[in-house]
């Protein structure tokens, strides 16, 4: 007789709908390693990945529970796509609280990107790619830049927040922002990524 371990992952989600808490266990320990690391690479704040990382086996015990789990596919595409999701919902509210405008500039790359959350999970994995790239073009750009971007939006720290920080003004802080996404954008067609940054 197969141990758990040794059973496939649909077959674990329905032992669990069936009232085995093990399988659920099972499942968990397969992929949440897979997961956490998901969301770490796009979000790259360990306590905040935690929590999105805790909501979406949360929300996937509760669709399993009320029988809402559809094999569409692999279990793993869709955890990952719970993940997905709660990760634009977090970047969406961010937006809504700290989108700062100047003129004809919105800075906010992920708003940008937004309409990912409508994309399949191909989409989605080569998108977590992009975010990977746009990750790495940041070390290319002057330190003012750097600094101002990674404020930004790896600490989601407001324009305010980030001027009184640098100890500089508001205007200067989105000049920074607004030479990294240019050169951010030369970068990009440079090394042939594809972004939406305007």
């Amino acid at each position: 007789m197969k141990t758990l371990n040794q059973v496939a992952d649909e077959m674990l989600v329905k032992l669990y709908e069936e009232g085995n808490n093990e399988a659920f266990e099972v499942l968990l320990n397969r992929h949440k390693s897979k997961v956490y690391f998901y969301i770490f690479k796009i979000i790259r704040d360990k306590e905040l990945t935690e929590d999105i990382f805790q909501d979406t086996f949360v929300k996937a015990i509760m669709s399993i529970q009320q029988g809402r789990y559809v094999e569409t596919g692999k279990f793993i595409g869709w955890i990952t796509r719970i993940a997905h999701n709660l990760i634009i919902d977090h970047f969406r509210k961010e937006k809504n609280e700290n989108t700062f405008s100047s003129d004809d500039y919105e800075f906010d790359i992920i708003s940008n990107n937004s309409k990912i959350a409508d994309l399949s999970m191909e989409d989605v994995l080569s998108n977590e790619q992009v975010l990977l790239d746009v990750v790495k073009m940041v070390d290319f750009l002057p330190p003012l830049q750097k600094e101002v971007v990674r404020m930004r939006f790896f600490e989601d720290l407001s324009f305010k927040e980030i001027a009184e920080k640098t100890e500089v003004s508001i205007n200067t802080a989105l000049g920074r922002m607004r030479y990294a996404l240019l050169n951010m954008r030369k970068l990009a067609i440079e090394k042939d990524i594809y972004l939406e940054i305007k």
